[in-house]
């Protein structure tokens, strides 16, 4: 044991059979890029809008600066979407570029993934070569929610992007001790915060600590470079929310999400702490749960994350373990503490948190697990001459082959031959490791083979199972049939829970009767809601106010403020009968709304939706 937590060279191989395979190098990345290409972006355009709410906010983008700017759900500004909009700035401009169409919003989203894993590759193969960042590279890409999320228009995949590309450059910090690197790093991370707010966060710690525990430099100056990439975060964060906070309430749309029509609130509030502790006003009834250490490895949540992440917890102890006695500044030390922590941080949030959370939101902690599997199986493979490297790696292929049985044991009318197959392989695969060493060249690789074959072989069929089913709605979720909720359904709706949380597509009498004299209005129909709103938005090609925002328990507009729109001939129609969700909090305006509306104007049934006239 003590020869195993000798150190190592820092740095892969360098001899002359590892130089000439050198030239191996690139073609088997260029392969890695070009497959996880054809992975995110082959029939990406069966996912339609993917979600509705989104996509409507980007073809708002590409019609108004204004909108595109504040992250509005139309292009008459009347409300915004409920997180701050990175993310929808890229959509919008691609829209704005390629016309509107699912490709222009979902191809930005499947690009993020490609960069993503290209740059996970690079930050791995820093510490651990080329083939533990090929390795961690593959398993990202065969990561099911990474698949979901990189073939969605959620704000998720540009986080990850960013916080990839922050990992990079805290590495890069770490090795010479560069304020620069680290400042880039925090600039990432402020942006990150900008396409899902306090989540992006989560990662600071553990990239803090490495650059404090590795860096080559004196403690005085690993302080004031930490200092000088918080800053970083601060004002790469912080611009855009001092801009909207003083930017006058009159001249912007509502902050949708907020209460108070304050960014501030819904960054630290309805998306930030109260995430966390369930405190959530405007949210909806049962939509927060209770935590749990196993929570990750649930029904709802296995599918997407859980098939490497014992044994990714394994390698990072592992490599704590093999780097305990090696120098402070050992970079594969570092390496782990920065996407252990990650893991680590992000995990824990994620299992104990009482608020609001959806299975998709493990993307998060793909880049981490994938990292800590490359770095972790070389590092141990390269030293599988000792027993003791030789049985964690044997551990960690079984523990994933065991891994692999369960979570396909929840599914059983898809593959039912792949539980097998990958328990079988991954055992036999697992008891070879343990002998890898002894065994002729040809025969050890053929093992490592097996093993990468049975550790890979559930996730990547979930992961193209993923990739092959069609995702729409608000909540969607990995595996070979689409179990999200929120996807689209036919006709126009009536309102309450299933309208609000899921979108339509409206017949054409419907959509014919919203573009009537649409250009002499600023907004051609109002709905209680950003989903249905976002239905026809889409569909008729005009502005359609969100009712109350995502939940319609916002206060926007408030009952005396739509009055006045409609006294002053800015809305045509009025859609649907804006039923009630049973929201726990948050305003009743739009419930109010909705019921004057009923009270003083004649509903028509058009496409089985009803329609009011509010000029009439």
């Amino acid at each position: 044991m003590t020869a195993l937590a000798h150190p190592v060279p820092e740095s892969p191989p360098t001899s002359r059979g590892a130089r000439l395979r050198r030239p191996r190098v690139r073609p088997a990345l260029a392969g890695l890029l070009v497959a996880t290409a054809l992975l995110y972006l082959v029939r990406l355009g069966s996912s339609g809008w993917a979600n509705a709410f989104y996509s409507a906010a980007a073809q708002a983008g590409g019609e108004s600066w204004e909108a595109l700017f504040f992250g509005s759900s139309d292009p008459s500004n009347a409300i915004t979407v409920d997180k701050t909009p990175a993310a929808l700035w890229v959509m919008g401009l691609s829209v704005r570029i390629f016309g509107l169409s699912s490709w222009s919003v979902l191809v930005p989203q499947a690009l993020m993934g490609v960069a993503s894993v290209a740059l996970l590759y690079a930050a791995v193969r820093r510490v651990g070569g080329p083939a533990a960042g090929l390795l961690a590279g593959g398993v990202l890409a065969l990561t099911p929610v990474a698949a979901l999320m990189f073939r969605f228009n959620n704000p998720d995949a540009l986080m990850v992007l960013l916080l990839v590309a922050a990992a990079y450059a805290t590495l890069r910090a770490v090795e010479r001790g560069s304020p620069k690197w680290l400042v880039l790093a925090g600039v990432a991370v402020g942006f990150a915060f900008l396409a899902k707010m306090l989540q992006a966060f989560l990662v600071l710690p553990a990239f803090g600590l490495a650059y404090l525990a590795a860096a080559p430099v004196s403690l005085g100056k690993r302080l004031l470079h930490l200092l000088g990439a918080l800053a970083a975060v601060l004002v790469s964060a912080g611009w855009y929310i001092a801009v909207v906070e003083l930017w006058p309430a009159s001249g912007r749309p509502y902050i949708g999400g907020s209460q108070t029509n304050s960014i501030l609130e819904l960054a630290f509030g309805y998306n930030g702490f109260g995430r966390i502790t369930g405190n959530e006003v405007g949210s909806l009834g049962g939509a927060q749960s209770s935590g749990s250490w196993a929570r990750l490895l649930g029904s709802e949540m296995a599918g997407g994350i859980a098939w490497l992440l014992p044994a990714a917890v394994l390698a990072f102890g592992a490599l704590l373990w093999l780097t305990w006695s090696a120098p402070r500044t050992d970079r594969t030390r570092a390496s782990a503490i920065v996407w252990g922590g990650w893991l680590l941080v992000t995990g824990l949030v994620f299992s104990y948190m009482s608020g609001i959370i959806h299975p998709y939101y493990t993307i998060a902690l793909a880049p981490a697990v994938a990292a800590l599997v490359g770095l972790g199986a070389d590092r141990l493979w390269r030293q599988r001459a000792n027993p003791v490297a030789a049985g964690i790696l044997s551990s960690g292929v079984a523990l994933s082959a065991l891994t692999a049985y369960l979570i396909l044991l929840r599914e059983p009318d898809w593959q039912p031959w792949l539980k097998y197959f990958v328990l079988l392989l991954g055992l036999g695969a697992a008891a070879l490791l343990l002998v890898a060493d002894r065994l002729p060249r040809a025969a050890a690789r053929g093992v490592a083979v097996l093993a990468l074959v049975a550790t890979l072989a559930g996730p990547a069929g979930y992961t193209v199972a993923t990739a092959a089913t069609a995702h729409s709605g608000a909540i969607p979720s990995a595996g070979p049939a689409a179990r999200g909720f929120g996807g689209g359904m036919p006709g126009g709706g009536r309102g309450g829970i299933g309208s609000l949380l899921t979108t339509s597509t409206p017949g054409q009498a419907l959509v014919s009767r919203l573009r009537q004299d649409s250009g002499a209005y600023k907004w051609a129909a109002a709905t209680v809601g950003s989903n249905p709103a976002a239905s026809y938005q889409l569909a008729a090609d005009v502005p359609v106010m969100a009712v109350g925002g995502f939940n319609g328990t916002d206060p926007a507009p408030t009952l005396a403020q739509f009055q006045e729109y409609v006294a002053n001939k800015q809305i045509h129609y009025f859609v649907g009968t804006g039923s009630s969700m049973g929201a726990t909090s948050g305003s009743d305006d739009a419930q109010e709304i909705a019921e004057w509306v009923a009270q003083h104007f004649t509903a028509t049934t058009v496409d089985g939706t009803q329609v009011y006239d509010l000029t009439s």
